[in-house]
């Protein structure tokens, strides 16, 4: 269950968040082996003047940068360096001119410190769930 969140620089045009929101969930699904159905994708639009590298604004370029949690111990380097190699390909492609330095950083959040529904991905594997938060011992905790 991957959460992606892409960061680019300004302007950037509906058809574009919506190539990139899709490109990056296949690119879950045919590199990583994650499923569709439970990938969110984050476009997170910067201003053009908030976005450096260097320490110099990116002008002639769009900046950008591909967060992704992911759960540990669930893909190969392999897997990894694809989904590495073919995000940055999808930045190009879907926003031409970057700057020297575009990233693509995977997060690895062990199984029992992530999870989606309220549910974490241990439980999960193993097919278990624990009750809703409200019928635990009043429904919150210090």
């Amino acid at each position: 269950m991957p959460y992606i969140r892409v960061t680019v620089s300004d302007p950037l045009d509906p058809a574009r968040r919506h190539a990139l929101a899709e490109g990056l969930t296949d690119l879950a699904v045919s590199a990583l082996g994650k499923s569709a159905a439970r990938t969110t994708v984050h476009v997170h639009p910067a201003p053009a003047d908030h976005f450096f590298v260097a320490g110099r604004p990116v002008r002639e370029a769009t900046g950008a940068h591909v967060e992704v949690s992911i759960t540990a111990g669930t893909n190969s380097a392999d897997e990894k360096g694809q989904f590495i190699t073919g995000a940055y390909a999808l930045l190009r492609e879907t926003l031409g001119v970057l700057p020297p330095v575009a990233g693509v950083a995977l997060y690895e959040l062990h199984p029992e410190s992530y999870g989606y529904n309220g549910i974490t991905q241990l439980d999960h594997y193993r097919g278990t769930t624990r009750p809703a938060p409200e019928a635990v011992a009043g429904g919150t905790r210090p």
